[in-house]
């Protein structure tokens, strides 16, 4: 737990919910052990949403489609939604969502391996949502800022791991060191990239917003 239970109850008690849609295909996810965005996130996603207003959006990791439908439903602008997803279980339930949500037009899955789907892609996207395996983000990374528009924003989700990131390698359980190392790589690249200015945020289980940055004259 990052934030203090107390405060995140409190906090999602203001919540005022989302479309009917929405929330029973997030009860069916839960009921089946499927994640989606917690609901701390989709109070921060609403928000960069309307500032943002992105035309093209990317997202690395549909699982159910949970948040391409709330990404289409809260964007104020008309946009299209490009998404990635490897585990075959959950592609048709995804395609089922989309089509239950009126949506198949406007969101776009493509299956496979993001790595790969990724090099193949043109852009640029105006938003990048990252929300996939957290080991492979630093290697989607490359990519993922080719793709990005000069005006983009990438988000990207799940990157405190309940809290795991602040402590050593040796506190972590074993099958975990990996994910740990890889995503304090993650954010050092995300901080410390030129392109970039980016915050890290302990919303749900921490998120990055960056955004890109035009070079600063000598």
């Amino acid at each position: 737990m990052i934030v203090n239970e107390r405060f995140i109850t409190y906090v999602n008690s203001l919540d005022t919910g989302n479309t009917p849609l929405l929330e029973e295909i997030e009860q069916e996810a839960l009921r089946t052990d499927v994640p989606v965005i917690r609901k701390e996130m989709q109070g921060c996603l609403r928000l960069l949403l309307a500032l943002k207003k992105p035309v093209s959006i990317l997202e690395v990791g549909t699982a159910v489609g949970f948040s391409a439908i709330f990404m289409k439903t809260y964007n104020p602008a008309d946009c299209h939604i490009t998404t990635i997803e490897n585990y075959e279980p959950r592609i048709g339930l995804a395609l089922e969502n989309f089509k239950r949500a009126g949506m198949e037009a406007d969101i776009t899955l493509l299956k496979g391996d993001a790595a790969d789907i990724l090099k193949s892609l043109d852009g640029p996207y105006d938003m990048i949502f990252m929300d996939a395996a957290k080991a492979q983000y630093i290697n989607f990374l490359p990519q993922v800022l080719r793709l990005l528009d000069q005006d983009g924003m990438l988000v990207s989700d799940n990157i405190l791991q309940d809290g795991d990131i602040i402590e050593s390698r040796y506190a972590v359980i074993r099958r975990n060191r990996t994910i740990h190392r890889r995503m304090r790589m993650y954010l050092y690249e995300l901080t410390h990239n030129e392109q970039l200015v980016t915050t890290v945020l302990p919303v749900g289980d921490g998120i990055t917003v960056s955004a890109r940055q035009r070079p600063r004259p000598e």
